[in-house]
């Protein structure tokens, strides 16, 4: 079968090899899934680079967001059929034709929901929950909250927009471009404006959903957010930690980090079925719908990883696996 394998830590587009790969049948409490559609997410490419290379063990098929259709069932299996459409998720391995995965980690899709949907309703939709819900923890209510979003021009930036003007907060996005910002003027609730590294925004926050990290957060915690606040970093665009002197210079402030993958561990299938609900439903009202630039064949991987690192990119990519 087709498949993708990164035997050496580097530059994805350097890295990520295309490689004919066996197809083995499913062993006890495992299924077999012919993946339709594999997202390209940030996610996907650092642990490429080695970033993660303390719990990233080589070789290994990266990918962690798509969906597929189950193709052969393990001896023990019964909540999955031959046919079902399903989102496997707890490993990476979506960026190639069949997958090999525990039945207990794949989620069934519901059949209204349209394949690039489906494709993207796992990594930004379930984060934005959770980054919500780890602010209701620490505030109760969010009405009236001011709340930062950096990277806003993102697809879950959008979506946390959203999310927060849906629990009554005052979000205010933060964005590096003018093209960004005349978007997202007409597709989000709440205030845009400018902000990266040597241009801070004049705000006062109660707190921030980060997705940069480097010395612009650290900006951001010193000279916006209000004492009792709360920072929260889901990523890293920046590919540089927070300055801990920032963050020791705030102890009035919580810290916290958000990993998909950590909580995904952690929360137990009825809980992950119950966020996967939450993402269906946000979905059929656009509320989580992404933006899709283009699906390239798996076959074309490199060609899709070039125009990933494109700056003008606007949208998601997806990958077919089948072609």
């Amino acid at each position: 079968m087709r498949s993708t394998l990164v035997s050496q830590f580097g530059d994805p587009r350097q890295v990520i090899a295309m490689v004919d790969a066996g197809r083995v049948a499913p062993a006890a409490g495992e299924v077999e899934v012919a993946l339709s559609l594999a997202a390209i997410n940030p996610s996907d490419l650092i642990p490429v680079t080695g970033a993660y290379s303390a719990r990233t063990t080589l070789p290994f098929v990266p990918g962690f967001e798509g969906f597929g259709t189950v193709t052969r069932v393990g001896p023990g299996v019964t909540s999955l059929k031959t046919g079902d459409r399903v989102v496997p998720i707890g490993a990476s391995g979506l960026w190639q034709e069949y997958l090999i995965r525990p039945a207990e980690w794949c989620f069934a899709l519901p059949d209204d929901i349209g394949e690039t949907d489906a494709a993207t309703c796992y990594v930004n939709p379930l984060t934005a929950l959770q980054l919500v819900e780890a602010l209701r923890q620490h505030f109760g209510p969010l009405g009236g909250r001011r709340i930062g979003v950096t990277a806003a021009g993102s697809a879950i930036g959008g979506m946390l927009m959203k999310l927060l003007a849906g629990e009554g907060a005052d979000a205010t996005g933060i964005v590096r471009s003018a093209r960004s910002a005349e978007r997202l003027a007409t597709e989000v609730p709440g205030h845009i404006v400018f902000g990266d590294e040597g241009r801070v925004p004049q705000l006062r926050l109660d707190a921030i959903i980060d997705a940069v990290g480097g010395p612009f957060a650290g900006d951001l915690i010193l000279r916006t957010l209000e004492p009792g606040g709360a920072f929260i970093q889901y990523g890293a665009l920046s590919g540089v930690p927070v300055p801990q002197a920032a963050i020791q210079a705030r102890p009035d402030i919580r810290f916290s980090f958000l990993w998909l993958r950590t909580w995904v561990h952690s929360a137990g299938r009825p809980v992950i079925e119950a966020a996967f609900a939450k993402s269906f439903e946000g979905l059929r009202s656009g509320l989580f719908s992404s933006r899709i630039a283009e699906i390239y064949p798996l076959s074309r991987l490199d060609a899709a990883l070039a125009h990933q690192a494109d700056p003008s990119r606007d949208g998601k990519l997806l990958i077919d696996p089948r072609c």
